[in-house]
């Protein structure tokens, strides 16, 4: 096969694929991008809150759906828990935060 060939063959199935890929969705109708926000949500939250003084060291657990963060674990203070809640809701994209965090 000439690398013309190939070049062209390439190039045609980019074309017609392009459509299958950008219709990509999960089985809960989500598309690939905004399942890549949500979880760059939830890594910018944990990095925070990691590299926060009064929270870093304390096991807090991060999900994101469609937005709606929540946070579960177990925190020291009240103020630990406002933190983390403040904290949450100061990243972009966040529309909700859900705070589980119980106090030990």
């Amino acid at each position: 096969m000439t690398t013309k060939l190939r070049q062209i063959l390439f190039f045609s199935l980019l074309v017609c694929g392009a459509p299958f890929f950008s219709s990509c969705y999960t089985p809960a109708g989500r598309s690939a991008g905004e399942v890549i926000d949500d979880a760059a949500i939830t890594t910018e939250i944990k990095a925070t809150l990691l590299a926060d003084k009064v929270l870093s060291g304390i096991a807090i657990s991060v999900t994101t759906f469609e937005g709606q963060v929540t946070l579960t674990g177990a925190v020291h203070t009240v103020e630990q828990r406002q933190k983390a809640s403040s904290i949450a809701q100061s990243v972009k994209g966040v529309k909700k935060v859900d705070n589980h965090l119980k106090i030990k």
